[in-house]
């Protein structure tokens, strides 16, 4: 089951949330995947998104609070 959801050019994309801590830092970084739904893999691709925070809880309880039309504008500017 996706993360979230979102509607773009007539296409369903699935978009799921991962936290990501890079070699001797401190803190969490937001990755973002999305998926075409029905496309199994062939339209998908995951993206850094600038929230970081130093526990996982922590991060993905700010990333609650993306507005799904901040996706579609990641979306869309990542298929420009």
């Amino acid at each position: 089951m996706p993360w979230r959801v979102i509607a773009h050019d007539n296409q369903v994309w699935h978009v799921d949330a991962v936290a990501e801590r890079r070699a001797h830092t401190q803190a969490w970084q937001l990755v973002l995947t999305f998926r075409a739904a029905g496309d199994h893999g062939t339209r998908s691709f995951w993206t850094l998104y600038p929230l970081e925070a130093t526990s996982k809880s922590s991060l993905f309880i700010q990333a609650e609070r993306i507005p799904n039309a901040a996706l579609a504008q990641l979306l869309t500017e990542r298929l420009a």
